[in-house]
């Protein structure tokens, strides 16, 4: 079950974010970035921006020094510019690398609730794992544990992000050490679950997902890029003359991808059988293939590009959806 609906910001969300000023100025660049990170809030559901990703879009704009850009005074017109290239530079940063948010608004909550066979079954669930020593009885401060069990994907908002759940179980009394039965329980629980429905419906939750997208736009930017993609196929090249022999060129290539997949904006192999099947079926595709010491950087270097130009176009059709775990 998922509250709300998931989306993907990938960047398109930005294109009409206001980029008007406010003033005539002047403006430190602190103050112009705190603009852009609000206007870019707004856009995106009321997302606050990770860190990892201003860090990313700031590098974009290539700003040799941040210290002093930051307490730099811009002219308005300046600042303009600022502006617009730091919230390009957000947008392409959310391009290459998507975030899929969950947008928590009390609705499964809701739906929830008016499902009395469901909610039964889930505070039984619930009160069962929670009476660990089988008593019958468990302590009124577990609504507390109940609720981050149930999480983001029951419309839960962890407390760090919401943090009105925490007044919301005081006004319940959930604190104390009263014993209730299962019944009791799911009384309780039922009434926080409908308080906390009602103040989501006010302030939406904007929790992101543990989830990376692979489209083949960061994939697109290498290919664009004639140095990095000629530092990639001299890494290539290494490991052709580095390889056992018997191997031919294709083998080399798609191990050396799948070991650099993540640098490379591929999606990782040994996350699931579908990401396997798809480097079968590029490199099915590649029908005259070149082995053995005669293969030259030119060749490698055209070979290599073709590879990445089909996982591109494989990718831009269908993207591939994979757990961050498998990044760590």
């Amino acid at each position: 079950m998922s509250d709300g609906t998931l989306q993907v910001l990938d960047g398109t969300h930005l294109r009409g974010v206001d980029l008007s000023l406010g003033d005539d100025g002047p403006f430190t660049g602190a103050k112009i970035l705190d603009i852009a990170h609000s206007r870019a809030s707004s856009s995106l559901f009321g997302l606050s921006l990770p860190d990892s990703l201003k860090v990313s879009a700031l590098t974009r704009l290539r700003t040799p020094d941040t210290d002093a850009f930051r307490s730099a005074y811009y002219s308005a017109d300046k600042a303009s510019e600022i502006l617009r290239d730091y919230i390009s530079a957000i947008a392409d940063e959310l391009k290459d690398n998507p975030l899929v948010v969950s947008i928590l608004d009390g609705s499964t909550l809701r739906l929830l609730s008016e499902d009395e066979d469901d909610f039964a079954m889930l505070a039984e669930n619930l009160f069962t794992d929670l009476d660990a020593e089988d008593k019958g009885k468990i302590s009124k401060s577990e609504i507390r544990n109940a609720l981050v069990q149930m999480g983001v994907e029951m419309g839960v908002p962890p407390f760090s992000e919401f943090p009105q759940l925490n007044d919301l179980l005081k006004k319940h009394g959930v604190d104390g050490e009263e014993k209730l039965g299962q019944a009791q329980f799911a009384q309780l629980l039922q009434s926080v679950l409908q308080d906390l429905e009602e103040e989501l419906s006010k302030k939406n939750v904007v929790s992101i997902q543990n989830i990376r997208i692979i489209n083949g736009s960061k994939l697109r930017r290498l290919l664009a890029n004639e140095q990095e993609l000629n530092t990639v196929v001299k890494k290539a090249l290494q490991e052709k003359r580095e390889a056992k022999d018997g191997l031919g060129s294709t083998e080399i290539i798609r191990s050396f991808l799948e070991r650099n997949a993540k640098e490379l904006g591929l999606p990782l192999a040994q996350a699931d059988e579908a990401v396997v099947l798809l480097y079968d079926a590029v490199f099915a595709e590649i029908t005259q293939e070149k082995d053995g010491a005669e293969l030259d950087k030119e060749e490698l270097a055209k070979l290599v590009k073709n590879i990445l130009e089909k996982f591109a176009d494989q990718l831009e059709v269908s993207p591939v959806y994979q757990d961050l775990a498998y990044d760590e």
